[in-house]
């Protein structure tokens, strides 16, 4: 069965792979034949794996984690899941700046109307409940489905006067 796993280094790093056979590889990696990064902080310690039905998709979750902050790694290690959801969030100093201006901003990416943005209990509070489109979640200029109905509705009827005037 495929693996994606962590291993605590001696040094405290962190080394994320993935494998078909999680036992030979943990050997590996305890006898300095694994990869390079954990021959030379040994001994290692088996932190976190997750399994997988096919080795693509335990690839692509290592090559993910790969990319994750330490504190992200730790939180999920850790089952976190609300800091995990708090630490995906982009940190960086553009992105406060252009959340500060609004959606309703001028320029790329912002083509929506104005909406203002849950704040991070509201989107904790709602995670994992299914989203659903309301009506006034609708843009305006887009017919609501009873809308279109009774258009369509109007339509068939004005074609039926129409047929029974003819005839």
């Amino acid at each position: 069965m495929p693996y994606m796993y962590i291993l605590e280094c001696a040094d405290g790093s962190y080394y994320t792979g993935s494998t078909w056979d999680l036992e030979r590889r943990l050997w590996q990696h305890q006898n300095g034949l694994g990869a390079n990064h954990t021959a030379k902080r040994l001994p290692v310690k088996l932190v976190y794996c997750e399994a997988f039905d096919r080795i693509d998709d335990a690839y692509r979750r290592e090559k993910q984690i790969q990319g994750w902050s330490r504190k992200k790694k730790q939180a999920l290690m850790a089952g976190d899941t609300h800091l995990l959801h708090h630490l995906a969030e982009c940190q960086n100093e553009s992105h406060y700046r252009n959340a500060g201006a609004g959606r309703g901003s001028a320029g790329f990416g912002f083509a929506q109307p104005a909406r203002a943005r849950p704040s991070f209990a509201e989107r904790i509070e709602t995670a994992g409940k299914p989203s659903v489109l309301t009506e006034t979640d609708a843009p305006h200029d887009v017919p609501s489905r009873n809308e279109t109905h009774r258009s369509l509705s109007e339509v068939e009827g004005s074609n039926n006067k129409r047929e029974e005037a003819a005839g």
